[in-house]
């Protein structure tokens, strides 16, 4: 058996990604793998490049890192409105203003996608992990996009798995005997709870089992470092609102499949 740990979107997030790294250190898995954004939101864009390149895990091109690395123009988004558009140019702005020669040039090097293959006994398992999607780290593909997109991807790739994030929100999702699974993000999920997540991959011979894991960590400290910072307070009570929901820490939890060999 072969574990594989895969997380996504830190976001300046170093408390999440710590926490998710000491679970990732605590299951005693050696294959990590990050698909990105390591940058923007919150304030320790540095730290989290710096903890990347210490624990040398292989990583791809967010949309986020590519706007920093090549310093972008930043063009608003349709879906925001004035206000989240205002505080989106003053975060990434300060992104770019804050980010060393050294970790700027780590994020030009890095590929946009990565594939890879683990052989277990006399199975070959194929893994394709991308940010958005393969045509574009900025596509989001959702666990309601049409199979035939997904399809498309598979048939492209060869592969029996696609890992991505970007979105923010995790799933598992099962088309024609192949697996579109998204790691959800480790600094600003966007689901209902606020705690960290990241795939976990188990190869057999036979099937893969496939967990989100869920990791609470420090968000009071990461809300009172942005409020610090020249980050805006609107991220700062974006974590705040969920906190609140929250109300007590939880126990982890996992979504779970088994991914059988067709």
């Amino acid at each position: 058996m072969i574990q594989i740990a895969i997380f996504s979107d830190i976001h300046g997030n170093l408390p999440a990604l710590k926490a998710v790294l000491a679970d990732i250190d605590a299951r005693k898995i050696k294959n990590i793998f990050c698909l990105g954004d390591l940058v923007d939101f919150a304030p320790w864009s540095n730290e989290v490049i710096e903890a990347i390149l210490a624990k040398k895990i292989p990583c791809i091109m967010g949309n986020h890192d590519e706007r920093i690395a090549f310093d972008y123009p930043i063009i608003p988004l349709a879906k925001h409105d004035d206000q989240e558009t205002t505080c989106r140019i003053q975060a990434i702005n300060h992104s770019k203003k804050i980010i060393t020669a050294k970790n700027k040039l780590f994020l030009t090097q890095l590929p946009y996608s990565m594939q890879f293959e683990y052989k277990v006994k006399t199975k070959n398992w194929r893994i394709q992990l991308v940010h958005g999607s393969l045509e574009s780290n900025e596509h989001y593909l959702y666990e309601t996009t049409s199979d035939t997109t997904f399809e498309q991807i598979f048939n492209q790739t060869h592969a029996d798995i696609l890992v991505m994030g970007h979105t923010h929100i995790s799933y598992i999702k099962s088309i024609a005997n192949k697996w579109a699974i998204n790691t959800g993000s480790v600094g600003r999920s966007k689901e209902e709870s606020t705690d960290a997540t990241y795939l976990l991959l188990k190869l057999f011979e036979d099937r893969i089992e496939a967990e989100i894991i869920r990791i609470p960590y420090d968000i009071i400290t990461v809300i009172d470092a942005i409020k610090a910072s020249e980050i805006p307070n609107f991220y700062a009570d974006f974590l705040l609102s969920k906190q609140i929901k929250d109300i007590a820490p939880q126990p982890f939890t996992h979504e779970q499949a088994q991914i059988s060999q067709s």
